[in-house]
C-alpha cells in the first residue's frame, strides 16, 4: 500500500467520522416526537386525552391498593381544629334569602379564607345558607393558618369587620374569640404545619436526546396523566370526585406555549407529590415512586433530587420511612393526610 493510498484512507475515515458526529449532534438537538399509531400496531400508543390511558402495571397496583371513591363535592365546613369560630345569633330565625343577600362579598381576610354556615331550623344541620330555608344561628370560621403562614392581627380585624357587618344586617348578636388567643393558636398551628409539610419532587433529566411536548404527553399518558389546568402541567387524577391530583408532572410553561410546542425541546421534568393533600390509603408514595422510575425508563432520563443527586432505590426506601413518621404525626393531631382539614391547612 502506497503512502498516497494510506493517506486517502485516513482522510476518508476522518470525513466519515465528521459526518457521523454531525448527524449524531443534529439528532441529539432534535427533540423526540410522539409516535404515530398505525393500523398494524397490536397495542397502539394513544395520544393523551381527558380520559387517562393508564399503564397496566399501574392499574394492577391501584386495584391492589383499593383506592377510595368517597365523594368530596361537599363544601368544607367550619372546623374547630383549624378555624377561629365566631357565633352569630339573630333575634329570630332568618330566611336563607335574607342571609344570602347580606353575605360577605369576599370571604377572605388577607390570605386566609373564612366560611359562614347557618344552622338549618328544620334539619338542625350546619350548611351553606340556601333559599327556601330558615336559620336560627350562624357561625363563621376563619382559617387560622395555611401555607402563607398564620393569621395575624390585621387579618383577624378584617374578619371581625366583615362578619360584624353581616351580623348587623341580620340584627344578630356576635361572639368573637379573643384576638390575641386566636393569633397565638394560629402561630402554634402554623409551627406544627411547617414541621410536618412535605412535597416530594423527583426531577427527570434527559440522558441524550431532548423531548418534544407531544412526546412527553404521550409517554405520561400511558401512565394515566392528563392535561392540567395550566400550560406545562400534567396531572394523575385522584379517584375521588373533586379531590386534588395525586401527582403532578411539570415542565417549562414557555415551551408549552411555544408556536410549535410539538417540536420545542425539553430536557427536564419534575414529578411532584403533595403529601398532606392525598389520602394515605391511596398509597400516593408508591404511585410517585412507580411513575418516576417508569417515566425515567420510557424517556431515557436520570432521576435526581433538587440538589442534582441521583435518587436510588435506597433513597426511595429512606423517604418511605420518613413519610410513615409524617403520616403518624398528622394523625396524632386529627389532621390525617387527605382529610378536608389537612387539605385546607396545607393549601
Amino acid at each position: 500500500m502506497t503512502l498516497t493510498v494510506a493517506l486517502a484512507m485516513v482522510a476518508g475515515l476522518v470525513l466519515l467520522a465528521v459526518v457521523v458526529h454531525g448527524a449524531w449532534t443534529a439528532r441529539r438537538g432534535t427533540p423526540r416526537l410522539p409516535q404515530q399509531a398505525t393500523g398494524s400496531d397490536h397495542a397502539p400508543r394513544m395520544e393523551p386525552t381527558l380520559t387517562p390511558q393508564a399503564d397496566p402495571a399501574l392499574m394492577e397496583s391501584a386495584d391492589a391498593r383499593a383506592l377510595p371513591t368517597v365523594s368530596l363535592r361537599r363544601q368544607a365546613k367550619v372546623d374547630a381544629l383549624i378555624d377561629a369560630i365566631a357565633t352569630i345569633t339573630p333575634e329570630s330565625p332568618v330566611t336563607g334569602e335574607l342571609a344570602l343577600q347580606h353575605f360577605p362579598g369576599s370571604r377572605r381576610a388577607g390570605t386566609k379564607p373564612f366560611h359562614v354556615e347557618g344552622l338549618n331550623a328544620e334539619t338542625s344541620e350546619w350548611e351553606m345558607p340556601r333559599s327556601g330555608q330558615r336559620y336560627g344561628e350562624f357561625q363563621a370560621g376563619l382559617q387560622m393558618a395555611n401555607r402563607h403562614g398564620p393569621v395575624n392581627e390585621i387579618e383577624y380585624s378584617e374578619f371581625v369587620q366583615k362578619v360584624g357587618a353581616f351580623a348587623e344586617a341580620l340584627s344578630a348578636a356576635t361572639d368573637f374569640p379573643d384576638m390575641l388567643d386566636a393569633v397565638a393558636r394560629a402561630r402554634e398551628l402554623d409551627t406544627f404545619a411547617s414541621q410536618h409539610d412535605a412535597q416530594l419532587t423527583a426531577i427527570l433529566r434527559a440522558n441524550t436526546i431532548a423531548w418534544s411536548v407531544g412526546y412527553v404527553q404521550q409517554a405520561a399518558g400511558r401512565h394515566g396523566f392528563v392535561p392540567g389546568s395550566v400550560p406545562g402541567r400534567l396531572v394523575l387524577p385522584a379517584q375521588e370526585d373533586g379531590a386534588p391530583a395525586i401527582l403532578t408532572l411539570v415542565f417549562d410553561a414557555q415551551v408549552a406555549l411555544a408556536d410549535d410546542p410539538g417540536h420545542a425541546a425539553l430536557r427536564e421534568l419534575s414529578l411532584s407529590l403533595d403529601v398532606p393533600q392525598t389520602l394515605e390509603s391511596a398509597e400516593p408514595f408508591a404511585a410517585w415512586q412507580h411513575c418516576a422510575r417508569r417515566l425515567a425508563d420510557d424517556l431515557d432520563a436520570t432521576l435526581v433530587d433538587d440538589q442534582g443527586n441521583p435518587i436510588t432505590l435506597h433513597a426511595f426506601a429512606a423517604i418511605g420511612l420518613e413519610l410513615d413518621r409524617l403520616y403518624r404525626a398528622l394523625e396524632s393531631r386529627d389532621l390525617s393526610a387527605g382529610s378536608p382539614a389537612a387539605r385546607r391547612l396545607f393549601s
